[in-house]
């Protein structure tokens, strides 16, 4: 059905970043943070935070406007879900992803010209180290409100031994292990991600249960098998479809006949076009990355098909950005 497009719904697409970079100046400034629980009149904040008096007044007023703090006279005070998710520290705190989208504004900017390139475009950077951290905790701090949800979801009952492909701080690994008492796991990672994983885990207190296996699942060989499951979570995204192909069939062979591999990722429908979310993130990959894409439905199936899996089906399971999983048994 065609979708219906008023004057106010371009114009609302169009202007939608004025929100996005109010919302990151909001958290690259601390300003959700310094007023915590508190009150705090504008001139408090602007001391605060380092900025003009004048500007972060309107900053705030945009803010409240927004409904993520709240106004009285001249106090603001954070809302409910800023309290919740924009103060660093919190647990649901997502200002590391926010960061991160912050960081890549200046390539989507230029869309334009990745597309006449056909490739990633040249970008101000914030430095590797920030953006790197901002990009890793962000993942992590998703990838938190995900996996409690989809632990129970996935087929794992009985499993022994489960792969983490790409798996970083084991977010992942540590909820299926948390919902499978006798499930064992390898995080395979890049080395600089170590320290991370190690640490997450022993938050959760699960050393003994899930290892960390260092490497480059594209160049070196997967070691630690036989499993009888893997997890592969947005690392087909990241990649062309030849590297696809290379480490699940590099999965494939380390896993025992009969072991499940599932597959999350933002999957197209065979059509291409929906959902939503999976088209835009394709064109995030091409500003970004310039090798991967968002996959349909059939690329994934036939891929799992020639590493040899069989009972391919794509489960029920939509996260918040529609994200899905596709399963299939090696034979």
């Amino acid at each position: 059905m065609e979708k219906e497009w008023g004057r106010a719904d371009l114009l609302g697409v169009s202007s939608a970043y004025w929100r996005g970079c109010t919302l990151q100046a909001g958290v690259r400034l601390g300003i959700f943070t310094e007023l915590g629980e508190q009150t705090l009149a504008g001139e408090e904040v602007a001391a605060a935070i380092g900025g003009e008096r004048r500007a972060t007044g309107l900053l705030l007023d945009a803010l409240a406007g927004m409904g993520l703090v709240e106004k009285q006279d001249d106090r603001y005070r954070n809302s409910t879900a800023a309290r919740d998710m924009l103060i660093a520290g919190a647990p649901g705190y997502l200002g590391h992803i926010i960061l991160h989208h912050h960081h890549i504004l200046d390539g989507w900017a230029q869309l334009d010209r990745a597309v006449i390139c056909g490739g990633p475009v040249r970008k101000r950077s914030y430095g590797a180290e920030i953006e790197r951290e901002s990009f890793l905790m962000g993942m992590f701090n998703l990838a938190m409100g995900i996996a409690p949800l989809v632990a129970g979801q996935m087929p794992l009952a009985g499993r022994r031994r489960l792969l983490d492909l790409g798996g970083g701080p084991g977010t992942y690994a540590i909820h299926f292990c948390l919902a499978h008492p006798d499930l064992h796991a390898v995080i395979y990672d890049r080395p600089t991600t170590a320290p991370f994983a190690h640490a997450t885990v022993d938050k959760f207190g699960l050393t003994g249960r899930i290892e960390f296996h260092p490497g480059d699942f594209v160049s070196d060989p997967i070691g630690g098998g036989p499993y009888d499951a893997a997890w592969l979570s947005h690392i087909l995204h990241s990649n062309d479809s030849a590297q696809c192909r290379l480490f699940i069939d590099k999965t494939a062979a380390a896993m025992a006949p009969g072991g499940v591999i599932m597959v999350h990722d933002f999957i197209l429908d065979d059509s291409g076009d929906s959902p939503e979310f999976a088209t835009l993130f394709s064109l995030n990959m091409l500003v970004n990355n310039g090798r991967g894409r968002s996959y349909r439905e059939r690329e994934i199936r036939e891929m799992l098909e020639q590493a040899g899996f069989g009972r391919i089906e794509r489960l029920a399971f939509r996260g918040p950005n529609d994200s899905s999983v596709m399963i299939g048994v090696k034979q």
